[in-house]
Order: C-alpha cells, then structure tokens, then sequence
C-alpha cells in the first residue's frame, strides 16, 4: 500500500455555486462600467461614479466574508463526512 492519499474529484454543490456566485458578484459589476459611468444621483456632493465604487469596496467586503466562511463550513463538513 501506498502512503499517498486518494484523490477525490472536485464536486460541485449548491454551497460552491454560492461562493463562486459571491466572488464573481463584484468582479462582474466593477467590469460594466456603463451601469455606473455617470455623476447623478451625488450622494453628499460625491457624483455616482465615485461612491458607487466605494460602495462596492464594503459590498464585496461582506461577500468574500461570506464566501470564506461558507468555505470553511464546506471544508469541515467535507473532512467530518471523509472519517464516517
């Protein structure tokens, strides 16, 4: 026997679609500059375009939290069900 470890295949659940759904988010809203390239509605004089992005700075906080901690949930669920 071999000490090397089993490979299993990648499978892809429900939890993994929502972690690549939380760091794809922001990536493909920063890209579509044309939904946000513009000065109205300004938000304490600041034009759109400017705290729209520093909106999406917290926003995308929030989802790579999310993401990892439902990667970490994933992760112990998949090393408590390997020794069952």
């Amino acid at each position: 026997m071999s000490d090397v470890p089993e490979v299993k295949p990648t499978v892809v659940t429900p939890v993994r679609a929502v972690i690549a759904l939380c760091l794809l988010a922001p990536f493909v809203t920063m890209l579509w500059v044309g939904s946000y390239a513009k000065t109205d509605p300004t938000f304490i004089g600041i034009p759109f375009f400017y705290w729209y992005q520093m909106l999406w700075v917290l926003i995308s906080t929030a989802l790579t939290m999310t993401a990892y901690k439902l990667w970490q949930r994933d992760q112990r669920a998949r090393k408590g069900g390997a020794g069952a």
